[in-house]
């Protein structure tokens, strides 16, 4: 999953794009359950297609054979947390598996559900990690507990190539100690900073107390140093790696997620503010949300009346009919992405001050 496909997700299909949300089981014996659920939630699907004028015979089909095509594609013995299957007209079909949990439920709609997409993609942690040692610095592509070496922007880094590089530019031999960590380290930033120029993320860094104190000493405000891993960790493996930094990861994140409230409080000061699903909805679709702030757990069903999207309590896919929109809040998330604006889902309860949603405008 990466940003290109979540952004080609939520474009508009044809009626009826179909989104279903099923959590499911790692481990036997609870798994044994999973195909009976999603044999049930495809039968709703079909039930509820089936009964919307809108939908002719051969369409109804058509997207529950697509839903069942991209099920036939996951291994539900090997599942993870959830199952998201999407399906529409002309064939269209995708099945995704994700490490979180999600709210059972079927979509019907113009667009497909992706909001859990989106959670999962938030939620798991990009960032790099910058291993510096005598031997080598090398740089790590870091997702969640997966790290992935970057062999780019002059990564990997060695003293002996640095050696070379300040021969042949300098008449004098290289220097030794201090100096030459530090220029080093100045090769390490320079490099960082190509990286983040086309894709900013926190900076995980290990190294040993000295490294630590010559990157700090040079590198520049662009870059956002997330935690510490000391020690030289040259030619560790990859899975070591990310083990060292989870303590900094989670650390970063409980960090980051109290420094949302602190942005809110600051925006409403300021009158960059609103919240609740109404006032939301209205600036979002002006394109003035800059950071949506939305509970992981909030629904709103709603209904399309005079031209306005008009929220309604009840639960979802209790509604019926042709102004129906099952979920509000997924249409807010995406139309604030289609903006460009940034998306954090918090954990429910967090934003009980904040009606459960919360937007910084742009202006």
């Amino acid at each position: 999953m990466d940003a290109a496909t979540l952004s080609e997700l939520r474009k508009p299909r044809t009626f009826p794009a179909v989104s279903v949300m099923m959590p499911t089981n790692r481990r036997a014996p609870d798994n044994r359950q999973d195909p009976i659920r999603l044999r049930n939630l495809l039968a709703e699907v079909r039930r509820r297609l089936r009964e919307d004028t809108r939908v002719n015979p051969a369409a109804v089909d058509e997207v529950v054979r697509g839903l069942e095509q991209a099920a036939g594609e996951v291994d539900l013995r090997h599942a993870e947390d959830s199952l998201v299957l999407f399906a529409a007209p002309g064939g269209e079909h995708h099945a995704f598996t994700i490490d979180q949990p999600v709210d059972e439920r079927v979509i019907v709609d113009t667009t497909f559900a992706t909001r859990d997409l989106v959670a999962a993609y938030t939620r798991t942690m990009r960032y790099w990690l910058l291993s510096i040692s005598d031997q080598q610095t090398q740089l790590w592509d870091g997702q969640g507990d997966e790290l992935t070496e970057v062999t780019q922007h002059g990564f990997p880094i060695t003293p002996v190539q640095e050696e070379e590089r300040t021969a042949r530019h300098s008449p004098r031999p290289a220097r030794h100690g201090d100096e030459h960590h530090r220029q080093l380290i100045r090769e390490v930033v320079g490099a960082l900073e190509d990286v983040l120029a086309h894709d900013r993320r926190p900076v995980i860094v290990a190294g040993v107390t000295r490294h630590q104190a010559f990157f700090d000493e040079l590198a520049g405000p662009g870059i956002t140093v997330a935690g510490r891993v000391d020690g030289s960790h040259a030619g560790a493996s990859p899975g070591r790696l990310a083990e060292l930094a989870r303590p900094a990861l989670h650390a970063y994140e409980d960090f980051r997620e109290v420094g949302v409230l602190s942005e809110l409080e600051a925006a409403r000061s300021l009158q960059r503010y609103a919240a609740g699903i109404a006032e939301v909805l209205s600036l979002v679709e002006e394109g003035r949300g800059e950071h949506l702030v939305v509970e992981r757990g909030y629904y709103v069903p709603a209904v399309r009346a005079k031209g306005e999207v008009v929220p309604v309590e009840g639960p979802l896919g209790a509604l019926k009919g042709a102004d129906v929109v099952d979920d509000v809040v997924d249409n807010i998330i995406e139309t604030a992405l289609e903006y460009g604006g940034e998306v954090t889902f918090v954990s429910d309860g967090f934003l009980i001050d904040h009606e459960r949603i919360a937007l910084v405008t742009r202006f």
